[in-house]
């Protein structure tokens, strides 16, 4: 695949300081706090947490060239696709003026590519194969009573110009009416290493972009990383995110790889953007 970035950081990377500052001093079941970030990444999220000082806002990233609506509500993802099993927990809160309350009723989108660096449901000129009436690999659910939801997917191979990550997308109603969060997880470097060094994710070439080369990883990635345990033959992660309902310049929809606020979006050739 040819060598171009799909998606574009968008808004402010907050710091710890400036988190803990800005959502002030809340409580509630399945938070975690900015110095706490690791333990709670790996707690099950349909468990209550312990009270935290505040709800931690990621930074959103654009969506890209691959997004597309197909409403697939579904948890398992993979449509046979080979690759180790991922089990994924999110639970989304609403950080809105420091409320930091877990968010029922969001609708949770998640995509990928797939081992070999393939996505789904759309028709990329440079892929292999014409995987566009396909639809493996996206899904979403919407979220409970405790801000959870879960999916099972894959670990992500890999494709030029980009590092291993996971899209998502989170849409829910907000005062200003609707309002979308849409990011990227990733992957420590070191477990890259070695899933991709699997049978299902040999691929023709070398992988050409890791965390640290990537320019989207570098506007905040590190906010933004997985921390998957091993479980069932594969792994299962589990992350917490907090979601400004009040801040309309990041809800805004994003367009379809167009990009959103302050962001560039840039398909690769062969992709309607």
């Amino acid at each position: 695949m040819d060598e171009q970035d799909d998606d574009w950081p968008v808004g402010q990377v907050l710091s710890r300081r400036a988190a803990v500052r800005l959502l002030g001093a809340g409580a509630a079941a399945t938070l975690f706090s900015v110095a706490g970030v690791a333990a709670s990444r790996r707690a099950p999220v349909w468990q209550a947490a312990a009270p935290a000082p505040g709800c931690v806002v990621r930074p959103e990233m654009t969506e890209g060239p691959f997004f597309v609506d197909k409403q697939l509500d579904r948890s398992d993802i993979r449509d046979g696709r080979p690759g180790r099993p991922l089990a994924l927990a999110l639970t989304v809160v609403n950080a809105t003026g420091g409320q930091c309350r877990p968010l029922a009723g969001a609708v949770v989108d998640i995509w990928q590519c797939d081992a070999t660096g393939v996505y789904s449901a759309v028709a990329d000129g440079t892929q292999s194969a014409d995987a566009s009436a396909q639809q493996f690999l996206r899904g979403n659910q919407t979220t409970n009573a405790d801000g959870g939801v879960r999916f099972t997917t894959i670990y992500p191979g890999w494709y030029r110009g980009r590092t291993v990550h996971v899209h998502f997308k989170i849409r829910a109603q907000a005062p200003a009416g609707a309002y979308e969060f849409t990011s990227q997880w990733y992957f420590d470097e070191a477990l890259n290493e070695r899933v991709l060094a699997g049978a299902e994710y040999v691929r023709p070439g070398r992988r050409d972009t890791t965390n640290a080369t990537d320019s989207i990883y570098r506007g905040g990635g590190d906010l933004l990383l997985l921390a998957p345990t091993p479980s069932a033959g594969g792994f299962a992660a589990a992350y917490v995110l907090g979601v400004d309902l009040a801040d309309a310049s990041v809800g805004r929809p994003d367009g379809m790889g167009r990009g959103g606020p302050g962001g560039r979006g840039r398909g690769r050739r062969g992709v309607p953007e």
